[in-house]
């Protein structure tokens, strides 16, 4: 396939599926064996342009972030809180990426392990929906330290990849009474330092290839993926709050069940 159409296409991909709790990540693993393409050449690629995604977040809360920002630097309570949470919430996943770096990687070329994570996943969160009742709508600055570690660790469950990472922190902050608006926007909050982390993570150790040409996949492919990704993510999550707030998460469940079931029965066949 057309290095720009794969691009283009996955960027689709990565804007649709980042922010609702289906998994980006798996979702990219089984466009790989879809499409066909070379895994490892587009690897950097697939990290890289969830900044478009974080960007759409970035842009849709601005007044959110300027706001806490201001509230940093004046030494005021909710900004201060606001920036507590977020770090709170996402040290553990930055530590263990650190520990179990070798694992998680090894995890990301099995996209049999995908399929089933869809499905289990998806059977919690249809038991979570009918069991779980959340609480009144606050801000993220207002949730007290230990729901937002409790958020953050509940975020380590999606470096097995299939798992979500929105939906691991969704649904965990909804089991401990979390109202749902509060727990979808503390979610896309919390991916901002993830995926950037993330991000410089992969630059790091994997940015030399980039640079040097090593794979077919450059810049222009980059650069295509993140502005698809943008734009896609930046009207999904105008949608997703509104509509969670009124139908729940249970529809996302169905999806992520039929979706796995396939996916299983697809590569069992094969």
């Amino acid at each position: 396939m057309d290095h720009t159409l794969t691009a283009i296409l996955l960027g689709i991909v990565e804007g649709l599926t980042e922010f609702i709790p289906v998994s980006s990540t798996g979702h990219l693993i089984l466009a790989t064996e879809l499409f066909g393409y070379d895994a490892h050449e587009w690897a950097m690629f697939n990290v890289i342009i969830q900044l478009g995604a974080i960007l759409a977040v970035v842009v849709q809360y601005w007044g959110t972030f300027w706001r806490a920002g201001l509230g940093v630097l004046k030494l005021e309570r909710d900004g201060l809180c606001f920036a507590r949470n977020l770090l709170v919430a996402f040290m553990p996943s930055a530590v263990l990426a650190v520990i179990f770096k070798d694992q998680i990687e090894a995890m990301l070329g099995s996209p049999m392990l995908v399929g089933w994570t869809l499905l289990v996943g998806g059977i919690v969160i249809v038991g979570m929906e009918r069991v779980v009742r959340p609480g009144s709508y606050c801000p993220v600055s207002a949730l007290p330290l230990r729901q937002a570690l409790g958020v953050g660790f509940a975020q380590c469950l999606a470096m097995i990849p299939g798992v979500s990472r929105s939906g691991a922190t969704i649904m965990g902050a909804l089991a401990m009474g979390i109202e749902r608006r509060t727990a979808a926007e503390f979610s896309f909050f919390l991916a901002v330092p993830t995926m950037v982390g993330a991000t410089a993570f992969e630059l790091i150790f994997k940015g030399d290839e980039l640079m040097a040409g090593a794979t077919s996949v450059g810049w222009r492919e980059i650069a295509i993926g993140f502005v698809v990704s943008f734009i896609v993510a930046l009207g999904v999550i105008r949608v997703f709050v509104a509509y969670v707030g009124r139908a729940g998460f249970a529809p996302f469940a169905w999806y992520r069940i039929v979706a796995g079931a396939a996916a299983i029965a697809w590569l069992a066949l094969r």
